[in-house]
C-alpha cells in the first residue's frame, strides 16, 4: 500500500490491540449494566413520588424542580468533564418518562 501525502499511516491491528479493545469494551458493558440498575432504582423513587402526587392531587410535572435539577446536573456534568448539553438532553428524556409515569398513575 502506497503512503499518500497528508494521510497518516495506520498501525496494524495486533492481538494486543484486540485484547485491549475487549478489555475496554468489557468495562463499558459493566458501566452500561450499572446505568440500567441505577435508572431502575431512580424510577422506583419517582413512581413513589407519582403516587404521592396522585393521592394529593398534585400535578404530574413540577417545572421549577425540573429546572433546578437541570441546572444542578449541568454543573455536575461540567465537573465530570461531560458535555452539559448532553446531560441536559439526557435528563429531559428521563423527566419526560417520569411525567408519563405520573400521568399513568393518576389515571
Amino acid at each position: 500500500m502506497m503512503h499518500r501525502p497528508g494521510h497518516r499511516r495506520l498501525a496494524p491491528v495486533t492481538d494486543t490491540t484486540r485484547a485491549e479493545l475487549e478489555e475496554i469494551r468489557a468495562s463499558i458493558d459493566n458501566i452500561d449494566a450499572a446505568l440500567i440498575h441505577v435508572l431502575a432504582e431512580r424510577f422506583k423513587y419517582t413512581k413513589r413520588v407519582g403516587r404521592l402526587k396522585a393521592e394529593h392531587d398534585l400535578p404530574p410535572a413540577d417545572p421549577e424542580r425540573e429546572e433546578r435539577q437541570i441546572t444542578r446536573l449541568k454543573a455536575l456534568a461540567l465537573e465530570a468533564d461531560l458535555d452539559p448539553a448532553f446531560a441536559e438532553k439526557f435528563l429531559n428524556f428521563i423527566i419526560a418518562e417520569v411525567i408519563r409515569h405520573h400521568e399513568d398513575i393518576r389515571s
